[in-house]
């Protein structure tokens, strides 16, 4: 950590937002922002800069030269199109792709030694084409994925039974995206399997009441762009979670999204299940159990990327 690095593509507000969380939560020593936008970006790393008397040991740089990226051991990449109102992520994928697979050269060029972290959506379909633009290990290249939903997830689920969001074990799995689900079958509160905790003031949850947990976390982005026009504080913490992972090597285990190989028979799709995060990027786990039915909509959210990934190559 002491001299680590992290550099933030993309000055919009999760770019910023991502910078700040990584400032305020001191999750790298250095902080860049880079975007091809130069009155942007030097704006919000000046706006940034005023304020590191009160973030402890970090620094923030950036620019709109390349330069700036040299020297990071983690890549964060939110540039791009933004989701607007009523827009699906997979709609944004014919005009992200271009952007994403056009900058990974050059970002390789600078920072060949990183290790990649896409957030720009649809997260799941860009880590994918990225791969192959860059070349790669499968680990060294992956999205926030459900990162965020599985947070929404637990802070729901907390608010309900009635005990700390960090008891709650439970995570949203696939894609980043209409067809993410929970893995109800191993979601525990401490140790507690979900549908057996029950207290005086919290009587048992039913499996309805679950089916509307899920709605409303798959459903969260849409109403907080339709309140405000962005997602971006919230998943600026949940990024700097991530940063962190990686460069103090934790092995924490969290549900991004990497490229999949042979995992419970999908191959080539990018979905989030279970993944150590450590300094060489993400590993997911490959005996994580899931039941016949959350099986189907694995392959569900698979089959949906592959229809995307395939109209984006035709």
């Amino acid at each position: 950590m002491q001299n680590s690095k992290l550099t933030v593509v993309g000055a919009g507000s999760v770019g910023t937002s991502i910078a700040y969380a990584a400032l305020i939560r001191g999750s790298a020593r250095h902080v860049a922002l880079y975007d091809i936008a130069t009155e942007k970006v030097e704006a919000e790393v000046l706006d940034l800069a005023h304020g590191t008397q009160f973030t402890g040991a970090s620094d923030i740089t950036g620019g709109s030269d390349l330069s700036v990226v040299e020297g990071s051991q983690v890549v964060v990449i939110t540039a791009g199109a933004k989701q607007k109102p009523g827009q699906s992520r997979t709609e944004l994928a014919s005009v992200n792709a271009d952007i994403i697979s056009g900058m990974m050269p050059d970002l390789l060029a600078v920072a060949p030694d990183a290790v990649y972290v896409l957030v720009t959506n649809p997260c799941d379909v860009l880590t994918v084409l990225a791969a192959e633009a860059s070349g790669l290990p499968r680990n060294r290249i992956f999205s926030s994925g459900t990162v965020l939903d599985t947070s929404r997830l637990r802070w729901k689920l907390a608010q309900r039974v009635g005990v700390n969001t960090s008891s709650i074990h439970a995570f949203i799995v696939g894609e980043h995206g209409d067809t993410e689900f929970p893995l109800w079958s191993e979601a525990r509160i401490g140790p507690v399997p979900i549908l057996d905790w029950e207290t005086e003031d919290h009587p048992r949850l039913t499996v309805d009441e679950l089916h509307h947990i899920a709605t409303d976390v798959r459903d969260a982005a849409y109403k907080v762009i339709k309140g405000k026009g962005a997602t971006n504080n919230a998943i600026g913490l949940s990024s700097a979670r991530i940063i962190e992972a990686i460069l103090q090597d934790e092995k924490a285990v969290l549900p991004v999204s990497t490229v999949l190989e042979d995992f419970h028979g999908i191959d080539g799709i990018a979905l989030s299940v279970p993944s150590v995060v450590g300094s060489t990027g993400a590993t997911p786990i490959p005996n994580t159990p899931f039941s016949q039915e959350e099986l189907q909509l694995l392959h569900r959210s698979s089959d949906a990327l592959a229809g995307v990934l395939e109209s984006l190559r035709n």
